[in-house]
């Protein structure tokens, strides 16, 4: 029997996310680099990859458009990849987890930054930006957040704010 393009709906979807993984890693190792590259060799190649990052936005944009039977595979991809640009998360983790849709991922990584700063591995400043993106993208994926965690991204709405550059598509899981 025909699979009707279901093999190579599972392939493109494969290679996208496949594709978005490897810009989130190289963004991730970017960060992790900085200190041993001259500013300008820095700016380049994050430069390059958020260049990367509209060209794969722009390809999805046409596939979501041209074909129904992938939009909410493609959806969330796009998502991640417009939040990547905007530069709203930080954080390549939390792009790549958005990305993938997977909200209990998400929450066990907010678990991880709280213990991050309880051991002193981070710092406020850095454990409250990770937070809020970790709370953003879960707001995105439409989960429940905790009153104290509605209050936290008021507080911080900087980064909330940041998504206001973001045209979000609805996503249905159809």
């Amino acid at each position: 029997m025909s699979s009707y393009g279901k093999v190579e709906t599972e392939t493109l979807k494969h290679n996208l996310e496949g594709q978005l993984d490897r810009l989130v890693e190289q963004l991730q190792d970017l960060e992790n680099c900085k200190n041993d590259l001259d500013d300008d060799e820095y700016e380049e190649t994050k430069n390059d990859t958020i260049e990367q990052l509209k060209e794969l936005n722009d390809s999805l944009t046409k596939l979501v458009n041209g074909d129904i039977s992938l939009i909410s595979t493609l959806g969330a991809v796009q998502l991640a990849t417009q939040a990547a640009i905007s530069q709203a998360f930080k954080t390549p983790e939390v792009i790549r987890l958005f990305g993938r849709k997977e909200p209990k991922q998400l929450r066990e990584r907010l678990s991880v930054v709280e213990e991050d700063l309880r051991l002193n591995k981070l710092s406020i400043e850095a454990r409250d930006r990770q937070k809020a993106e970790i709370l953003t993208a879960l707001r995105q994926l439409k989960e429940q957040l905790t009153t104290e965690e509605l209050k936290f991204l008021e507080k911080h709405n900087d980064i909330s704010n940041a998504f206001k550059n973001v045209d979000f598509v609805e996503v249905n899981d159809d």
